[in-house]
């Protein structure tokens, strides 16, 4: 399957989202690997998992990048060798990348109904203004506020944030595709811009830091 969607947010931002439906082994003739990465392919129980490794390296070439061009910090955090920032994501048969030149987080989430057994787990305040009463739009509300959450964590980073006491995801309307969210968290206070759309049953979730 070639490249399923390309959004170009701005000059220095573009996402690039890939329909997984190669097997293992078409992939895996169409990618470039840095050993390191090989072993760790190689590692993975689940073929699903490997297939989403190696599409978001189809991304990074689709983007102009390869493999070779990463690497990951203590943290597993990815980075670029040429300075731009770079979040991944996968999830079942969908994998997306975010290239910028912006401090940048990125999520992916299937919308479904198993998401409202967790809520409470990660939302806080933001239950003052769900919609409980319809349940698709409930399971979209409560998708982005999860991708969106994982989004800044993606960005931060730092053991020990909760999404549920320190990220706070403000009001928004599905329809608008933007809102803000703010981490508290050790003395740091940071607001998000966050971006979000529905992709073929999936939620899409991106976040900047507000400068």
């Amino acid at each position: 399957m070639p490249l399923y969607k390309k959004i170009q947010h701005n000059s220095g931002t573009q996402l690039l989202i890939w329909e997984i439906t190669e097997s293992y082994d078409q992939l895996f003739s169409e990618v470039v690997l840095n050993m390191k990465n090989r072993i760790r392919l190689k590692g993975m129980k689940s073929e699903l998992h490997q297939r989403g490794f190696l599409s978001v390296r189809k991304l990074l070439q689709e983007a102009g990048f390869n493999d070779l061009d990463l690497y990951y910090d203590a943290f597993g955090k990815p980075h670029l060798i040429d300075g731009n920032y770079i979040s991944i994501t996968h999830s079942h048969h969908f994998s997306a990348i975010i290239i910028s030149d912006q401090t940048v987080g990125i999520d992916m989430e299937l919308q479904r109904e198993k998401i409202t057994r967790i809520a409470d787990k990660f939302v806080s305040k933001e239950f003052k203004y769900l919609d409980t009463k319809d349940p698709k739009k409930y399971i979209d509300q409560l998708t982005v506020i999860w991708g969106a959450k994982e989004a800044i964590f993606k960005i931060r980073n730092e053991k020990g944030i909760s999404f549920k006491e320190h990220i706070e995801v403000a009001s928004f309307d599905l329809e608008k595709k933007q809102t803000t969210a703010n981490l508290r968290f050790q003395g740091l206070k940071q607001q998000y811009i966050i971006k979000y759309e529905s992709i073929a049953g999936f939620g899409l979730v991106y976040a900047f830091e507000k400068i």
